[in-house]
């Protein structure tokens, strides 16, 4: 007799086990009747009922009954696919304007054939520190 109540004990615990990880992992979805921290409490404290009640009423089917299935469509008919693949379009377009003014402002300017930049003819800039055009200063 001890074995039948050492078996009926090690299934309650083990059905027990059971109910309360998937009560606390399955999608929130598909949970029905009480909320999950209902069902977990009511799964610990009524011992052999609780986890039955949680396998026949609890736990819904695969699907929420009011859930649309997933409609599996190609790339090209998706809406907001070609929306986005539209605004990547404009934004590379963009990235490559900017890239152009930037590489027409890095460019020198025309030479009037002396080597320096410009027809004003002035010296070219210093670019040491302490050679700047005011005493005792030092540029970085």
């Amino acid at each position: 007799m001890a074995r039948v109540w050492f078996l009926l004990a090690l299934v309650v615990i083990v059905l027990t086990v059971y109910t309360l990880v998937e009560c606390a992992l399955i999608d929130r979805n598909r949970i029905r009747a009480l909320p999950r921290w209902a069902w977990l409490i009511v799964i610990i404290v009524v011992p052999v009922i609780g986890p039955a009640m949680w396998v026949l009423l609890g736990r819904g089917g695969r699907r929420d009954s009011g859930a649309r299935p997933a409609r599996s469509s190609a790339p090209d008919d998706d809406p907001e696919f070609l929306r986005r693949l539209e605004r990547e379009k404009t934004q590379q377009e963009r990235i490559r304007k900017l890239e152009r003014e930037l590489a027409d402002l890095d460019e020198p300017g025309p030479t009037d054939g002396t080597g320096t930049a410009g027809t004003t003819g002035a010296p070219p800039k210093k670019t040491e520190p302490g050679d700047g055009d005011v005493p005792d200063r030092r540029d970085a």
